[in-house]
This record gives C-alpha cells, structure tokens and sequence, in this order.
C-alpha cells in the first residue's frame, strides 16, 4: 500500500474540510451542481463514483462467478444482516435516542420524522461504495458483485413493505427512477464497460498490460472517492453550519447502528469461518446505505426540507469517515480470518 493509500483516512478528513469551506464560499456554484441531477441522483456525483467502480469491474471475471454458488456462506450472511437485523436495530436506536435519551432536547414531530429518516437508510443497502470498500479491504470483486446484485434484485420487492411496517405508513411508493437509474449508473454501466476492457486485454492474452492498466487506473478510483466526499460535502455546507447540534445528535443513533452492524456480521464472520476477502465486502456491504434512495423516498413522503431528509442526509456525511475507519479496523484485523477463498 503506497503512501496516499496508507494516508487515505487524512486525505478525507481534509477534503471533507475543503467541501464544508468551498460550499460555505461558492454556495451558487454548488447549488448550480446540486441541480444537475435525475431522478434524485447528481449526474456529477455519478461520474466520480463510476471513475470509483470501473477498475473494480475491470477485475470482474466471469469465468469464476458461477463457482461462487459453491460458496454461499458470505452471501447469506450479507443477506440476513440486511433484511432481517438492520432496518428493525435501526428502528429501534432511532426510537430510544430521540423518545427517550433526547426527547427533552428535540419536539415530538421532529423526532418521529428524525427516526424515520433512519429508518429509511436502515432499510436501504449500499449499491454503489461498497465497491470501493470491497477494494480497500482486498476484497474478491466477483463475489462483492453478486452480493451486490442480489441485493438489489431483493430491495426491488423488500424495500417498501419493511418500510411501510415500520414507519406505519400504508402505503410507500418506490421512486422507481432513482432506485434504477442509480443501479444503471453504478453497477450496470460500470460493469458493461469493465467486462469489455478485460475481454480487450483477455483476447490479445495480454495479462501483463491488463496489470498494468488496472495500477494506471487505482489512483484515479481514490481521487473519485476524494472528489465526491468535496461535492458531499459542499451541497450540505450550509446544514452543516447551521445546525451543528442537530445533525450531532442525529450522528449518535447512526455511528451506533453502522459500527454494531458491522461488529454483528464481523463475528458471525469469524464463527462461519468466512475467509478475509469474503468476510470483510460482506460485512461492510451491511453496515453502508444506500442514501439516494433512502433521501428520495423521505422528501417524496416527507418534504425536502424535513426533519426525515436531513436525517438521510446526515447518513450521506457520516458514511464515507465511518465506513474509512471499519476499513482501516478490517484491514488490521484480517489475520483472524483464514486466507482459503474457496471457504464461504
């Protein structure tokens, strides 16, 4: 690992920084990129996550995704920590922070629009930066791509029944554009693009160049992380500075829940005997959200400016430093985990 990876943790803390100071300066400037957008989804922000993911797609290789059916331990895992703890352990910190240990410091209103805006993120798993969670920890690409995937073909299905049990909302309408345009944008296309990369070095058996390539491409992918968390960062630079003690007691519930998540899948990791590449995308898939559909669906039912939206927006600040510093604690980890990849 290089130096500017070694670092990567300071090199966001700084961009994070830089987003909050420059969307504070150029508020316009941001504001016209904010606008940019479909569905929900920032066309901008969009390309700096396929700069991300394309080199992770690039690693994809088909000839070993239908052996991963023999390994189904590290998807099951992904899956029950998805759909069957994380919206209900989300549901219930969101309920005793702000109707017990904050209830004094935030109106009643607020608080229930507060937890459903968690909820929402509680119920909607990443699809797109777990990719570059996946290559941070080594992970194997090909199985982190059907995790992925299945998820997604679940979500289409789970997504609006567990929200609607748990908001106690009849009636949850899936924002169909956002959720399938963010699937084309950073899983399809990507992939398309990386499947015919590799089948250009592969059918000139040109191994080394493909190498070669791929070490081209990795600082690019981390400066596509950087350059999404400045954006991040700078549209919600003037929430962040006005209300500071909000969005602190909203972090709270959120840090719990992302930080547990994790520890859950980690140890049920570690007992199934996954290996490292498979145990860590599997537990950091659990642990990240999927913010633009968890932020579109909470101003389709709340309003744009609800107590619900900010709290999904808080969960897009908080994710890229806490999923940086489970990376950073898998990675130090891994030697609890076998090494066989031919386990899980």
């Amino acid at each position: 690992m290089g130096a500017f990876e070694r670092y990567l943790s300071v090199w966001v803390a700084l961009c994070i920084t830089a987003g909050v100071l420059l969307g504070f300066l150029f508020p316009d400037a941001f504001s016209a990129i904010a606008k940019f957008e479909w569905a929900h989804v920032n066309i901008v922000v969009a390309v700096f996550i396929w700069v991300m993911i394309y080199p992770m797609m690039v690693k994809v290789d088909f000839s070993a995704v239908k052996d991963i059916g023999s390994r189904p331990k590290g998807l099951i895992l992904t899956l029950v920590i998805n759909w069957l703890i994380k919206p209900f352990t989300m549901a219930g910190l969101g309920w005793l922070f702000f109707k017990v240990f904050f209830a004094n410091w935030v109106d009643p209103q607020s608080a229930n629009e507060y937890i459903a805006g968690m909820i929402l993120l509680g119920v909607a798993p990443c699809t797109a930066m777990v990719f570059v969670w996946s290559e941070l920890t080594k992970g194997d690409p090909n199985y982190t791509l059907i995790q992925v995937s299945v998820n997604d073909v679940i979500m289409v299905f789970a997504f609006a029944p567990i929200a609607a049990l748990l908001l106690g909302v009849s009636d949850i309408q899936i924002p169909w554009e956002t959720l399938l345009l963010s699937v084309v944008l950073y899983v399809v296309i990507p992939l398309l693009a990386g499947i015919w990369t590799r089948h250009l070095f592969e059918s000139r058996k040109d191994e080394e160049h493909l190498r070669h390539f791929l070490h081209i491409l990795k600082p690019w992918s981390i400066l596509g992380l950087l350059a999404t968390v400045i954006l991040l960062f700078g549209f919600q630079a003037e929430v962040i500075l006005d209300q500071p003690q909000t969005i602190a007691l909203i972090a709270v519930p959120l840090l719990l829940q992302t930080y547990g998540i994790f520890g859950v899948g980690y140890a049920a990791a570690k007992i199934l005997k996954l290996p490292f590449n498979i145990a860590a995308p599997a537990c950091l898939i659990g642990a990240s959200n999927f913010f633009e559909l968890a932020v579109a669906v909470a101003i389709s039912l709340f309003g744009l400016h609800s107590g619900a939206a900010l709290a999904t927006v808080v969960g897009v600040l908080v994710e890229v430093p806490v999923m940086l510093s489970l990376v950073a604690f898998a990675n130090r980890t891994q030697h609890w985990f076998r090494k066989d990849a031919n386990i899980g």
